[in-house]
């Protein structure tokens, strides 16, 4: 029997707050924190999810959030046998692009700090730990790929505590510039599976959680949030951008995920969805839900309320996953007012029991990642 893994602290930032619970309090209220704004002189303004009022720095944030995923779980530094899985799809591209933008004898940044893996890194100075470090980039499946990651960790007895989570500061003019030469980008807000709906709206953000072994987290008498019960992870190997028409490796993911938490798909109480407004992902992504669930299982995206923090979405959507297991309220999904999909879509928070909760996560390339969580009991 392997190994169960527990959740047993969170660290989130994201445009709806600077806290975990701040960021709740108003998606649960039905609040969005996507607003106008032109971070850039020479782009024009976009609905985006900023956290402040200029574009935020990796490495700042990921302190933060890592600060918080301490304070929540009860842990003090240095802890120096605690595996690190950081990922974050675009890392330290802001900064590369204003190296790019400028002499380089006027920058004052050390490039070594700025290369992909270098944010996981960071945070194992930060902790202290000597533990076994990565830093997955799978596009916006990478926070799931991470938690993954991490439990596989536990399970094999390469550790037994992990922080694990995914980071995104992905507001700059490149990034911007590519989502809407794709015709990505809303005009004036983000309602994920409405008629009406435009795209999606970049966001910065991160959610980071402290996994032990449950083992591990009974001995200190830590706060248990839930146990990760599984995971699907799978590729299209069809398009850069595009999902397969057929959704057949999310599928798969999602038929591997609940095989694996030994679950069936009537155990499936709620289903976060990747959701992110724009009309082919929804549009797919309704499909598979309806082809492989059946009918009244409550669906709902909150990139409505946070907006599309591409790496760090999948993170995003775990932490208000546990959080809606722990208080058993689904979640909204924010923005909608025209469902186009014949499926439970769920406009306002509500009561409601939850016991198994599935993730969702579709990515650039055709990355595929779903995690199952259950209520700890």
């Amino acid at each position: 029997m392997s190994k169960k893994v527990v959740v047993t602290g969170i660290g989130l930032v994201s445009a709806l707050g600077k806290s975990l619970e701040e960021s709740w309090q108003q998606l649960i209220a039905g609040q969005s924190g996507i607003k106008l704004h032109q971070p850039f002189p020479e782009l024009n303004a976009y609905p985006l999810g900023m956290i402040q009022k200029e574009p935020v720095r990796l490495r700042t944030l990921t302190q933060l959030v890592v600060s918080l995923a301490l304070q929540d779980a009860d842990l003090l530094p240095p802890l120096v046998d605690c595996g690190v899985v950081i990922g974050s799809s675009r890392s330290n591209q802001g900064l590369w692009e204003q190296m790019a933008r400028e002499k380089w004898e006027q920058w004052d940044e050390d490039w070594l700090e700025t290369l992909p893996h270098m944010n996981a890194i960071t945070v194992a100075r930060q902790i202290g730990s000597c533990g076994i470090v990565l830093a997955p980039m799978a596009a916006c499946s990478t926070g799931i790929w991470a938690l993954a990651q991490a439990v596989n960790l536990i399970q094999t007895g390469q550790c037994q505590r992990a922080i694990a989570g995914a980071v995104e500061a992905p507001i700059t003019p490149l990034t911007l510039t590519g989502f809407q030469q794709m015709g990505a980008l809303a005009k004036t807000g983000v309602y994920p599976f409405d008629l009406n709906r435009e795209g999606l709206a970049l966001a910065e953000g991160g959610a980071v959680f402290i996994l032990e072994s449950e083992e591990l987290a009974k001995q200190r008498q830590a706060k248990i949030y839930s146990q990760i019960l599984g995971f699907g992870l799978t590729a299209d190997a069809y398009h850069a951008s595009a999902p397969e028409p057929e959704g057949r490796g999310a599928k798969l993911a999602i038929a591997q995920c609940i095989d694996r938490a030994r679950l069936t798909f009537n155990d499936i109480d709620y289903i976060h969805a990747h959701g992110t407004a724009t009309q082919m992902n929804d549009r797919i992504e309704s499909k598979i839900i309806q082809q492989l669930f059946p009918q009244g299982i409550a669906v709902s995206s909150t990139k409505g309320a946070t907006g599309h923090t591409l790496g760090a979405s999948g993170a995003l959507s775990i932490a208000f996953s546990l959080m809606a297991l722990q208080h058993q309220i689904i979640l909204p999904c924010v923005g909608l007012s025209h469902p186009e999909f014949d499926l439970d879509l769920v406009k306002e928070a509500h009561s409601s029991k939850i016991h198994n909760v599935l993730c969702l996560s579709f990515g650039f390339g055709g990355q595929n990642a779903v995690v199952a969580l259950a209520k700890n009991h």
